[in-house]
């Protein structure tokens, strides 16, 4: 086999650059840097929102139902899963504004206490926010005075967005296993 020259080896080293570099340029890569202001993304903003939880249990317009029910031996109602459609309202009363809608589900996820799995979107239907969602995944111990979940993500006005809820439980009935919640949103985003 023949010895090349360093010459030949230098000038293959920067052919071989080159093409590589020129494929990459000609969409073979899969990402590429983008600036932020093609995406409407400028000054960002902290808002909140105080909104108003309905979960309806029970009667013929429930909004949260059971998909899989709780193991039979659990005090914690461990296991069981409800999917929901809540109506947020601006106030306590469920005949409040509705602003919106928070659709997704809860799991019973804890054997030592009720704990919730919450994921959920919270999709409003008012004003310059109407059709616009923020995503809310996190732990709920429902018993406790004060619980935060993060905020992950949104979609229209909430797209990169990102922060916390705080609930509290305004209103439960034991009987039916109603309740409302008082969500205090904060917000970052676009």
């Amino acid at each position: 086999m023949a010895k090349l020259s360093k010459n030949t080896l230098a000038a293959h080293f920067i052919f071989t650059i080159f093409i590589v570099s020129a494929l990459a340029e000609n969409g073979s890569s899969f990402a590429r840097t983008m600036d932020k202001k093609v995406l409407g993304m400028k000054k960002e903003k902290l808002s909140h929102f105080r909104l108003y939880w309905h979960d309806i249990v029970g009667g013929k317009n429930a909004t949260a139902v059971p998909v899989v029910f709780p193991s039979r031996n659990s005090t914690t109602a461990f296991g069981m899963i409800s999917v929901i459609d809540d109506p947020l309202t601006m106030g306590p009363e469920l005949s409040s504004k509705m602003v919106g809608r928070a659709q997704g589900f809860y799991s019973a996820a804890s054997q030592q206490e009720v704990g919730l799995l919450m994921a959920m979107n919270f999709a409003f239907m008012e004003g310059k926010y109407n059709g616009s969602t923020i995503t809310i995944l996190g732990r709920n111990t429902v018993f406790s005075k004060v619980r935060e979940m993060p905020v992950i993500g949104g979609s229209g006005l909430f797209r990169f967005a990102r922060g916390y809820v705080e609930a509290r439980t305004h209103r439960f009935d034991p009987a039916t296993g109603d309740a409302v919640v008082q969500y205090d949103c904060y917000v970052m985003h676009f």
